[in-house]
């Protein structure tokens, strides 16, 4: 057959039932080596000549690198991608409730892997990996990185204590405590136990096997918090309340666009720098809880995987004292901020109303 034969045969070949209407009567063969499920097409206005490829030509008929590359441009989805898109659906989550769930989660486990790793490292290596600065800057970065895995999503409270205060001021409905709550108590019993698998063999080794609470081979301190020895049980729950006190103090502060706020996109690493400098200055007599979905879900792991209810009893039953300190404290916070600077601090905008009074904007909390 001739090459002028031959084009005209190709030109004669049916356009694919994939091609729009108002293009199937322009629609001419591109000259390319078919795929498996036939021609490429191409509209006249994208090529008005078609080049012709001799029936020998050497593109293969069966190159899949041709037919994959190609098959961007066309009509149909190749089946990777069709398979992809399906999974995307099947998994994406419309609930807006269970996304700020599962943000919630993933920024406490985040938080609490970098922390409670870097108390495993200090109090297993005996102080040969580490120091009680590793410890605060271990939090410290773990704070910044879950506030910006979550803080786009639910606002990365990554805090019992403030959840419960953003409800109590009416910035969040509080339909939507119990999920955040979840959420942070999953997020940190998994990350207590994947510190745990971590630093297993490590802690047989110095403990010999036999886990403990209190005595010189201690180990329940790296997941949760205990007061020292000559820590009151008044004490210490006074250390806790003006800690976290000082945590939504210092929080109001980097976020209040009233006042002088933190330039956007650094609110996260001051909030651990906030966390750093807390852990520095106040962290000796109680280990610096500050937050309850930080100390109960590992001391709800710690009982279960072979410390006992010795968790609960230890420090004059300690337990209770970083869930009800740290909501007192976050409350006194955001209390003495605003009837210290956010009662009395009303800019006048550029915009007032016709009594020419200004108009009044709303902080965080």
């Amino acid at each position: 057959m001739t090459n002028k034969n031959h084009v005209i045969l190709l030109l004669l070949t049916p356009p694919p039932r994939g091609l729009p209407p108002s293009e199937q009567a322009l629609a001419v063969w591109g000259g390319e080596a078919p795929c498996p499920w036939g021609p490429k097409w191409r509209t006249a206005d994208q090529s008005r000549i078609p080049p012709v490829v001799p029936p020998h030509s050497s593109v293969g008929l069966s190159s899949s690198h041709s037919c994959q590359a190609r098959s961007s441009h066309g009509y149909r989805l190749e089946p990777e991608s069709k398979m992809l898109e399906k999974i995307q659906k099947a998994l994406t989550i419309r609930s807006g409730t269970v996304r700020e769930l599962l943000a919630e989660a993933l920024g406490m486990f985040i938080l609490m892997v970098f922390g409670l790793s870097s108390v495993a490292q200090v109090v297993l290596g005996r102080g040969d990996f580490g120091q009680h600065l590793s410890i605060n800057l271990g939090f410290g970065i773990g704070v910044t990185l879950g506030i910006h895995a979550a803080g786009g999503i639910s606002g990365a409270h990554l805090n019992a204590a403030i959840t419960l205060t953003h409800c109590i001021l009416g910035n969040l409905p509080w339909r939507k405590l119990p999920a955040y709550l979840i959420g942070q108590f999953l997020g940190s019993f998994m990350a207590a136990a994947t510190v745990f698998a971590l630093y297993y063999d490590a802690l047989y080794d110095y403990t010999k096997g036999n886990f403990t609470v209190t005595g010189p081979t201690a180990t329940a301190s790296i997941f949760s918090t205990y007061p020292a020895p000559y820590v009151s049980l008044v004490g210490g729950f006074f250390t806790e309340f003006t800690a976290t006190a000082m945590l939504l103090l210092g929080i109001l502060i980097i976020h209040d666009e009233k006042n002088n706020a933190a330039l956007k996109g650094t609110q996260a690493l001051l909030t651990g720098i906030l966390v750093l400098g807390i852990g520095l200055g106040m962290g000796l007599n109680t280990g610096y809880a500050i937050n309850p979905s930080r100390d109960l879900p590992p001391r709800v792991f710690t009982a279960v995987a072979g410390w006992g209810m010795d968790v609960f009893t230890a420090g004059h039953h300690w337990w209770w004292v970083p869930l009800t300190a740290p909501t007192l404290g976050s409350l006194a916070g955001v209390l003495i901020h605003k009837l210290f600077i956010d009662f009395h601090n009303q800019p006048v905008l550029e915009c007032e109303n016709e009594k020419g009074q200004p108009v009044v904007e709303s902080s965080t909390l």
